[in-house]
């Protein structure tokens, strides 16, 4: 087992001991059950008294075998409205970057996008348009925000 996989194994029994309430993260199934370790689906919650409130964002990790020298891929599905969110989907996010360290576990890596969903980092724009709504129409980008809200809503997901 590699390095990376080894860590993972790791990250994957402590998230299971010891998550936030309302977070998901799990490693995805091949077609034969095995695990593979280096893709992860997981759900961020909204934080309560946002405009995210009461939606679950799936976000995907993928690991290369240079882990945990190097961070995960991290993104939300495509079109994910955000001002540090690509078209991609891919998020841009200082921890997923340049101050990566090899200690920041999954449980770090998704507790600070959910932070980065209601804390925008207006210095690292990765959607123009969010951009500009943030800076200059307010009302209107989190209008935006509520409605995604809605398409991601918890108790929809459910059903």
């Amino acid at each position: 087992m590699s390095l990376a996989q080894t860590r993972l194994t790791e990250e994957r029994k402590a998230f299971r001991k010891d998550h936030p309430v309302g977070f998901h993260a799990r490693p995805e199934t091949n077609a034969d059950d095995s695990l593979n370790l280096l893709k992860w689906n997981c759900g961020i919650p909204g934080k309560p008294g946002t405009p995210w409130e009461g939606g679950i964002y799936e976000v995907i990790l993928t690991f290369k075998e240079d882990y945990p020298s190097k961070p995960p891929k991290c993104a939300f599905a495509k079109g994910f409205f955000h001002l540090n969110v690509f078209d991609s989907g891919d998020i841009c996010l200082s921890i997923l970057g340049g101050d990566w360290k090899p200690s920041i576990s999954i449980k770090a890596i998704l507790l600070g996008i959910q932070d980065l969903l209601d804390n925008p980092n207006p210095a690292s724009p990765a959607n123009s348009e969010a951009l500009h709504l943030w800076k200059n129409n307010k009302p209107a980008y989190l209008k935006r925000i509520k409605d995604q809200a809605k398409k991601y809503d918890a108790q929809r997901l459910l059903e």
